[in-house]
């Protein structure tokens, strides 16, 4: 029973982290990118919001509660990133990085829920024909949760290195690096259009 659970924690892991399948990793990280370890509340926050509604997600597509069209999620995802990314340049402008936490918050929700009905296809695949689905479902779930918490405590890192060891200003770091992550996601957007 623990070996199944651990294989699907790795499962989850490693689908996350997978740098071949990437789009994840960059809405993180443009999720992250305006806050430091200062607003360590706010990460907390908005990561808590993202994991609960994600775990939502799966959950009602897994029980086949809801089900929606594979093209409009694989399309929604780098939409995701991409009004993050314009966000955060907007978000930069402010001095105060404790000021609008409102929308955020409710675009996390949000997010959270298109990208957990993005994973659970994968899911679904994975445990096709299995009886028991919730020990399963709570393994990779917790395997993705772990990963997020990863890559939010590296953009954070790379943060706290970026601005105070090399003395770039916050508005800087936050501005490039939602440009780079907004031509990273440019080719997604193109290739996943459903119409």
């Amino acid at each position: 029973m623990i070996q199944e659970f651990w294989f699907y924690v790795q499962l989850g892991l490693q689908h996350v982290l997978d740098i071949n399948a990437y789009d994840h990793i960059l809405f993180l990280t443009a999720l992250a990118l305006p806050f430091t370890f200062n607003s360590w509340k706010n990460v907390v926050l908005l990561v808590t919001i993202f994991t609960l509604t994600h775990c939502l997600a799966l959950v009602l597509s897994v029980y086949e509660l809801i089900s929606i069209d594979v093209s409009w999620i694989e399309f929604l995802i780098p939409v995701t990133i991409f009004l993050t990314a314009i966000f955060n340049m907007v978000y930069s402008q402010e001095q105060n990085e404790n000021n609008q936490i409102l929308f955020p918050v409710f675009a996390t929700g949000f997010f959270g829920l298109i990208h957990g009905f993005g994973f659970s296809n994968y899911f679904k695949m994975m445990i096709m024909g299995e009886e028991d689905k919730f020990g399963p479902l709570f393994g990779f779930a917790s395997g993705i949760e772990i990963s997020q918490v990863i890559i939010v405590l590296l953009v954070l890192a790379l943060a706290f290195v970026v601005q105070s060891i090399f003395n770039i200003k916050q508005r800087l770091f936050v501005l490039v690096g939602s440009i780079f992550i907004m031509l990273v996601t440019l080719p997604l957007l193109y290739q996943t259009i459903p119409f």
